[in-house]
């Protein structure tokens, strides 16, 4: 019975977290981007249910890389580390001792940002087709050296995020780990049940604002959108997936954007996702909460280039360190 209860708890939470991050990015477009600039946007199922099924029944086409399936592989690698992420929030896999625990946590989510740098390194293509030209970026570089794809600045782009722009997140993530003084998913939630949320305090306060930047820098949202600014050549290893692929770049995103929010309730609110648990509402209230602000965040912002999205993850950095410092006293 208790074996039966856990599986439909785990499965049931699964099933809700995907269906509600199908409708994330259309909330993100149309009731925000859309209401601030003042037209009507897309429908609400468009970014987040029907681009991936127009997408997945494209053509398929050959890749132009020197690996072509792992290329293909790794959005659809993507989307199960981010599965496996919400799996290990979910109060019935506890048992499983450090692997649910927050250093599990930094270690998956470290795997779903490098797959990233795999896109654009092993890319000699644009939307998976040779370009029509020589596609070598030109600069000052010597002749001698060896050519350069422009797809290939994507993949340094992606190892600058990964190098540095991942600091806020992290840090933030042990703020709750300072407060508690486990590293375990059990111990945090129960701490919380006994002694209240870990948001209302100062600590938490300033772990949640640094988590929410992080949250923002992972998705890639504006203005840290460092892998798919429109100011460069192309739009980053997103831009050069074709068919049902792309549609896994689609999925994948909707469904990091609920499973950040379900980790930040967890570790800052003490409610893990569990369908079974009427709290599991207050989790669905941070999953629409958070796409909802960092799109009036992003309308309002300037586009980052490297000369201030270093000093502004600096400072938010910072801003955690004093958040862990705050946990302590």
């Amino acid at each position: 019975m208790n074996i039966t209860y856990s599986l439909i708890g785990v499965i049931g939470t699964l099933v809700v977290a995907f269906i509600v991050s199908l409708l994330l990015p259309g909330i993100e477009r149309k009731f925000i981007h859309a209401r601030i600039q003042q037209r009507v946007g897309p429908p609400i199922t468009s970014p987040g249910v029907m681009a991936p099924l127009k997408f997945f029944f494209k053509q398929t086409i050959d890749p132009n890389s020197p690996m072509p399936k792992l290329y293909n592989a790794l959005p659809l690698i993507s989307l199960i580390v981010v599965l496996i992420l919400l799996v290990i929030l979910i109060p019935e896999m506890y048992f499983l001792g450090a692997f649910a625990s927050v250093i599990a946590i930094i270690g998956f989510l470290k795997v779903e940002e490098i797959m990233y740098m795999f896109m654009g390194s092993l890319s000699k293509s644009v939307l998976s087709v040779r370009m029509p030209f020589p596609d070598m970026a030109k600069g000052a570089k010597h002749p001698e050296t060896p050519r350069t794809f422009v797809e290939e600045l994507s993949a340094l782009r992606a190892f600058r995020l990964i190098a540095f722009g991942s600091f806020p997140i992290y840090i933030a993530l042990f703020v709750s780990v300072a407060v508690t003084g486990s590293i375990y998913l059990s111990d945090i939630v129960a701490y919380q049940q006994q002694n209240g949320p870990i948001l209302f305090t100062v600590a938490g306060i300033l772990g949640a604002v640094v988590f929410f930047i992080g949250y923002m820098i992972l998705l890639n949202e504006y203005p840290f959108a460092i892998l798919k600014t429109k100011a460069d050549v192309i739009e980053g290893p997103y831009l050069e997936y074709a068919a049902k692929y792309r549609s896994y770049v689609y999925l994948t995103r909707g469904f990091l954007m609920f499973v950040l929010a379900s980790l930040f309730a967890t570790l800052f609110l003490g409610i893990a996702p569990n369908i079974l648990n009427p709290s599991f509402i207050i989790t669905l209230v941070v999953a629409l909460l958070f796409p909802m602000l960092m799109a009036v965040m992003s309308a309002f912002s300037p586009i980052f280039t490297y000369k201030q999205f270093y000093p502004t993850v600096a400072a938010v950095s910072i801003l955690g360190v004093l958040a862990i410092v705050a946990a302590f006293l």
